[in-house]
């Protein structure tokens, strides 16, 4: 499964991320890990304090690299709602879900501080940084003036992680995708 020269404690981690995404974290056994990781018996604790410090790992990596995916459209070339509206739209797999809206649903990750930090944080700073975008874009006038961007920021994550939950429940992306037109067509820039 992963190719030579990549280490143990990185096999480990990205076999972590993998059945947390999958099972959670009950149904992440270190057993479950290993055979993953293609690693020995011992090669967990001779790395990590035990499975919660590998957990922990791994959803740091997975909230690092949610961010940095988000980041590249939301940072990218465009107008308010062209970066909005790229970030609805990127490539996703939807009906796989959001890798960091499956752990806020894992309530032995919700249950511990630590765990859920980095969730939280990443949600956070999605929120932060999608309202700074609406409000960039009603001060150039090209959304409705009055507009909250911390209201709308949450409209947009929940449209979002709505849509993977209605698209994953339909079996069918369809759903994702009317959710993002749906908020899409209440964006849209003011015309005069």
């Amino acid at each position: 499964m992963y190719s030579e020269g990549v280490s143990t404690p990185e096999r480990l981690i990205e076999s972590t991320r993998e059945l947390l995404w999958e099972r959670g974290y009950v149904g992440t056994s270190p057993k479950a890990i290993l055979e993953r990781a293609d690693a020995g018996q011992g090669s967990m604790y001779h790395h990590f304090k035990g499975k919660p410090d590998l957990a922990l790992a791994a959803i740091r990596r997975t909230a690092e690299e949610t961010r940095a995916a988000a980041a590249a459209v939301l940072d990218g070339p465009g107008s308010p709602y062209e970066r909005i509206e790229a970030y609805l739209r990127r490539e996703r797999d939807v009906l796989r879900g959001c890798p960091v809206g499956r752990l806020t649903m894992d309530p032995d990750v919700i249950a511990s501080a630590e765990l859920r930090a980095p969730v939280d944080e990443t949600l956070e700073w999605l929120r932060g940084r999608i309202a700074g975008i609406v409000e960039e874009g009603t001060a150039q006038g090209q959304f409705a003036p009055g507009l909250d961007g911390g209201e709308i920021a949450a409209a947009v994550v929940a449209t979002v992680q709505g849509g993977y939950v209605l698209a994953r429940a339909s079996g069918s992306p369809a759903a994702f995708d009317a959710g993002v037109r749906g908020l899409l067509s209440l964006l849209a820039p003011r015309t005069s």
